[in-house]
């Protein structure tokens, strides 16, 4: 069973960076098969997307210097218009750091932001997990 956690952390903690991928599923595969405790799958799930999200976050700390460089992705223009987006939402929006799409980039702009990374993470946290419960609530009720 260890293997198999091991394998819901990485899915979780890569799902949460820039990189693609669908920890949701994977969970929900995991909980249809009834191969782990649900409280236990929630829980490492979390704690497994939230790590991902920190990495977000230094990516935005330690790289926003670098946004009028050639190969920044972001174009200096939407750039400004991201981070004023951020500033006028700020904490809060990281509540919907596990929306698909938008979350990603919330948790690079709190980076950008300076957001205390202790408070980051404990929003992120909270938010990911209450996503988790949901979603394995809803597997477990249907199923």
């Amino acid at each position: 069973m260890i293997e198999i956690l091991i394998s819901l952390f990485v899915v979780s903690f890569l799902s949460a960076t820039l990189l693609p991928g669908s920890s949701e599923v994977v969970l929900v595969g995991l909980l249809l098969a009834g191969q782990v405790d649900p409280a236990l799958a929630v829980g490492v799930a979390s704690v497994g997307n939230t790590l991902g999200s920190c990495v977000n976050w230094a990516i935005g700390r330690f790289f926003a210097h670098f946004r009028h460089a050639k190969w920044f992705p972001i174009p200096p223009d939407k750039f400004e218009q991201y981070q004023r987006w951020y500033n006028k939402w700020g904490l809060w929006s990281l509540l919907a750091s596990w929306v698909p799409i938008i979350g990603d980039p919330l948790t690079v702009f709190a980076g950008i932001a300076r957001t205390p990374l202790w408070l980051f993470t404990t929003i992120v946290l909270i938010a990911k997990t209450v996503r988790y419960i949901i979603v394995a609530a809803g597997v477990l009720y249907v199923f």
